[in-house]
């Protein structure tokens, strides 16, 4: 008799949008194996289902740390570090305490440190 474990697909059903209010969860489905870490999950998607999806990290080649936070299940997370149980669902989110780009990528700059977007001069 085999003991052969089938694992099952991961579901994250993701936030995708410019506007907090008026955003839309859309709903991606990873295959077994796929992916170990949410962040490893929505670069799969990034790569073989919408190259649309915004998201930030820098960890894999700038070893730099914060950028990829999000929520997960209303959770504030290192996507880099939370890992995926297979058959489960996850619904993943942008910050809610910073400035919406699109999708998961927020402003994380500080007010300071920001470009000046419209008719100013730097040194004001």
């Amino acid at each position: 008799m085999s003991t052969q474990t089938i694992e099952q697909p991961v579901c994250l059903r993701v936030f995708r949008g410019t506007d907090p209010a008026n955003g839309r969860l859309v709903e991606y489905t990873l295959p077994s194996g796929a992916a170990s870490s949410l962040l490893d999950g929505l670069r799969w998607i990034r790569a073989h289902i919408d190259h649309t999806l915004a998201v930030r990290y820098a960890c894999i080649n700038a070893n730099a740390c914060k950028e990829c936070m999000v929520r997960v299940d209303g959770k504030v997370v290192y996507a880099c570090l939370a890992s995926l149980k297979p058959g489960s669902t996850y619904l993943v989110e942008p910050l809610a305490n910073k400035q919406l780009i699109r999708d998961l990528v927020t402003e994380i700059a500080p007010g300071k440190e920001r470009l000046i977007e419209s008719g100013g001069d730097a040194d004001d």
